[in-house]
């Protein structure tokens, strides 16, 4: 049966068999490759090892095989994942958005408000989406126009859009009733699986494709990585960043969509943290704070370990400042191995 010790840094069986990271010491790991996309695949893999072995030895305390579990698992990746996916393109652009949790509130509880008031639900989160898209656009605007640096604009955007939300419907949680064929269209179950984990798979396409495989995608890492030189081989700067940011928004607001549609309800203060959450999965995943660096496969990562991390927690019964404590050691880490790596190049 499997216990906690608080008093360790790690996690352990009664009979002290099974340690987790500290026997193994598995960021030895991740500084023999330079991509920072592998190095997080390597950890996940690792730690996905370690949990599924734990779990096959220790089936009814540690339950993270379970189909309950992976379930679980499964519906609570998108939300945090698609909004990782926004940040993440906005930050190889060399831009940040605080806004995005705030956002995905407030799209959200419009398109809701809309439904229950008797508007059709497709036209209801078009207007979502669009207010989403619109928030990130307002966002690229103010940064771009005034030169004022995104952390601090969004950071206001953060603030004013909480308001909003507030005045805009209260304090009290919206009910979420969508027609059947949606709610089966947003989170209906394929077995372990829910449709919106099938969302995020094929937004991830999307955006990779995007960012890896077009010319916007390379204006992205251009202008994230030196808006000089960009500017000097006929990019646009500003376009480029104000799509950014409109990609960003509109990943906030259909993050929103997909919560309500699974919750079935909408808390107004749900997005708070949200940013950070996304922002920490991006540094794990290997995108610079700086900009001009990242990868979709690593921003997917990064989302699916803090999720893991936070899984296996639970599952041990830990104390909840545990994750943090896991999530702030893995953006230190992950920081740190990006620079070490910009240096390198």
């Amino acid at each position: 049966m499997l216990s906690f010790d608080s008093t360790l840094p790690f996690l352990r069986t009664n009979n002290g068999l099974f340690e987790i990271m500290t026997d193994l010491n598995i960021t030895r790991f991740l500084p023999r490759t330079k991509d920072p996309a592998l190095a997080i695949l390597i950890l996940f893999i690792i730690i996905q090892v370690v949990a599924i072995t734990a779990s096959l030895l220790y089936p009814d305390s540690f339950r993270y095989l379970s189909d309950a579990n992976i379930s679980v698992m499964l519906k609570s990746i998108p939300v945090l994942g698609v909004i990782a996916l926004g940040v993440g393109i906005l930050m190889i652009a060399g831009e940040f958005d605080l806004s995005v949790g705030a956002n995905y509130t407030f799209s959200g509880i419009v398109m809701a408000t809309m439904v229950r008031d008797g508007a059709f639900v497709l036209i209801a989160v078009v207007i979502g989406l669009a207010l989403g898209i619109g928030i990130g656009l307002l966002n690229g605007y103010i940064t771009i126009r005034f030169k004022i640096p995104s952390f601090i604009v969004t950071l206001g955007a953060m603030l004013f859009w909480q308001g909003m939300t507030l005045y805009y419907h209260g304090a009290t949680s919206l009910r979420f009733r969508p027609p059947e064929f949606f709610k089966s269209l947003m989170a209906g179950n394929i077995g372990l699986l829910q449709s919106s984990f099938l969302w995020y798979l094929g937004l991830t396409i999307v955006y990779w494709a995007i960012l890896h495989h077009h010319k916007l995608g390379n204006h992205f890492f251009a202008v994230g990585g030196n808006k000089e030189a960009a500017t000097a081989i006929g990019i646009n700067p500003g376009r480029t960043k104000m799509i950014a940011f409109g990609i960003a928004g509109f990943s906030a607001a259909f993050a929103g969509i997909l919560a309500a549609s699974r919750v079935g309800s909408i808390q107004p203060g749900q997005g708070a943290g949200l940013e950070l959450k996304a922002i920490a999965a991006c540094v794990i995943g290997g995108v610079a704070l700086t900009g001009g660096r990242g990868s979709v496969l690593g921003i997917f990562l990064g989302a699916a370990l803090i999720l893991t991390i936070q899984d296996i927690l639970l599952l041990l019964r830990a104390p909840g400042f545990y994750l943090e404590i896991f999530v702030g050691i893995l953006i230190v880490g992950a920081a740190i191995f990006n620079q070490s790596i910009q240096k390198q190049d």
